[in-house]
């Protein structure tokens, strides 16, 4: 398929009531409103093509960047650096740009780089890809030491942070929780100590964030040391 036919299919697959939460999400126009699980059999027909991906991309059409994606195929940092910068809320930066790094050979180092460089979304994209990471990669190719740190800087800095990069960190401790079991134990009393995190919102009432309910509901159901066979649909 070339660029105009993925277009034209992904307009005939966009619903309004979609259209309408995504944008309430943060997504701006252009938009289709397409589910995500609509994509999947287009993504099977042309698999990974980057050339294709970076046209998608470009659009600023959210459907058409999100299903860019799915279908990337990266090579370099500078190739994340610029998705990233074109990333303009976070279920671009977290679902799509932190979701595809987690497959590169170099997404910790890059993750790293995003979480220190004091920009909410680049921030929560790299706190969002460890968690990509951690849910699907085995616990012997991360290192101990260094996630406790994390883990010990969340604590420290998450009620400080932006709203969106709270989000994530709290994401974070919840992750390594489950699935990293190394660290569970740990990641239990950091839950603990940052207890309930509140998330404000424009115009509507805040969100509250209570990472020892949810991990004590993922071990209610067993669920310690989950991975997930893909990290990308």
């Amino acid at each position: 398929m070339d660029f105009e036919t993925v277009m034209q299919e992904l307009e005939t697959l966009g619903k309004d009531r979609i259209k309408k939460t995504y944008m309430r999400n943060g997504a701006k126009e252009p938009v289709f409103g397409v589910a995500t699980g609509e994509m999947k059999p287009l993504a099977k027909i042309i698999k990974k093509n980057q050339p294709l991906a970076e046209e998608l991309y470009a659009t600023g059409n959210y459907d058409a960047m999100y299903f860019a994606g799915i279908i990337s195929d990266f090579s370099t940092e500078e190739e994340f650096e610029r998705w990233m910068d074109g990333a303009y809320f976070y279920m671009l930066s977290d679902y799509v740009v932190a979701v595809s790094l987690a497959e590169a050979e170099f997404a910790q180092e890059l993750a790293d780089k995003w979480i220190a460089s004091g920009e909410e979304l680049k921030m929560s994209a790299g706190w969002s890809c460890y968690c990509w990471l951690l849910g699907n990669r085995k616990d012997h190719e991360f290192s101990p030491e260094k996630l406790s740190h994390m883990l010990d800087q969340v604590e420290k800095t998450i009620r400080d942070s932006p709203d969106r990069t709270k989000i994530s960190m709290n994401n974070f401790i919840y992750t390594v929780a489950i699935s990293y079991v190394p660290l569970h134990e740990k990641a239990i009393e950091t839950a603990k100590s940052v207890g309930q995190l509140e998330i404000k919102k424009d115009n509507k009432k805040s969100s509250f964030l209570n990472a020892s309910e949810s991990i004590q509901k993922e071990l209610d159901r067993g669920r310690i040391g989950f991975k997930r066979k893909y990290v990308r649909c």
